[in-house]
């Protein structure tokens, strides 16, 4: 079923300095407010930080804010982004998540780098090494910054896609499961990133996306991005076909990351809807918004 109430200008995934975006906590809050939009998440990947230290800025007639993180996962089948929304940020559970997203993210770190130097003859300073390692949560794009700094690349995207790409990392990666149960136990919801995009550069589609939504769902997962800056018309009519089959929450995102990618706040697609779904109805009636 649909509504037709609409909804204020909404962003719930954004991405601060205190993971992989370019914009601090205090340029993303300025920036949210600057751009009309109502209600907010930061959700940094592995980290809690920028979430809270945006938190701490509200006042009283800022927009209306969500905790929220997006814990990278992998199992046999392959990669899932998470995000939760809503946790208790005391909770063990949560802080225990970002523990071992922490230690996953500086054990990647030592993988790269040591992958560009033995395959490439890539090396960077100590200073730039250490800063790197000084990171609340390091990843590719701070390194392919390095890259380009030292003309080892031309750009960013060219960093990636003909070197940092190039790496099957083998780690201990932190499983759906995991990560799901752990929002859950700190009384968030689990939602799945961008579900036809997997990694980023995966097309998940068709039965395939059915079957990877459905055990999820098994393990516990309660919405799905339906609206994503990335997102077709198609894709995301199929998407919101999942959630209303498995009775999940519907949540819009556009992923920003300030000049690490080229996406807008507020570029989620539903802009193009004349009505709310009723997922995403269910999502913010039913959530514990900080600031409500």
């Amino acid at each position: 079923m649909n509504t037709t109430e609409t909804f204020p200008l909404l962003d719930l995934h954004m991405h601060t300095t205190d993971s992989d975006g370019t914009d601090t906590p205090e340029e993303i809050l300025r920036k949210v407010k600057e751009a009309g939009i109502s209600l907010f998440s930061i959700t940094d990947h592995d980290t809690l930080k920028g979430c809270m230290t945006v938190g701490k800025l509200l006042a009283e007639d800022d927009p209306v804010f969500l905790t929220g993180v997006e814990f990278s996962c992998q199992d046999e089948l392959g990669k899932y982004h998470i995000l939760g929304y809503g946790y208790d940020p005391d909770a063990e559970a949560v802080r225990t998540l970002v523990e071992n997203g922490h230690y996953n993210r500086m054990v990647k770190l030592k993988l790269r780098l040591d992958f560009l130097r033995e395959e490439f003859g890539f090396v960077f300073t100590e200073d730039e090494v250490a800063h790197l390692f000084a990171l609340n949560n390091p990843g590719k794009p701070h390194i392919a910054h390095c890259m380009v700094n030292h003309g080892y690349a031309d750009s960013i995207t060219e960093a990636f896609d003909l070197y940092l790409n190039k790496l099957s990392l083998r780690y201990d990666y932190l499983r759906p499961e995991e990560a799901i149960r752990g929002i859950l136990k700190s009384y968030g919801v689990p939602v799945l990133a961008h579900p036809a995009f997997g990694n980023g550069t995966q097309r998940i589609r068709g039965q395939a996306l059915d079957r990877r939504i459905r055990r999820l769902v098994d393990f516990g997962l309660e919405g799905v991005e339906a609206f994503y800056s990335g997102f077709s018309d198609d894709i995301r009519q199929e998407v919101l076909s999942c959630a209303d089959h498995y009775g999940l929450y519907v949540t819009a995102g556009s992923d920003y990351h300030g000049l690490n990618k080229t996406i807008c706040l507020g570029d989620t697609g539903l802009d193009k809807f004349s009505f709310v779904p009723e997922g995403l109805h269910r999502f913010l009636h039913d959530i514990p918004f900080n600031n409500r």
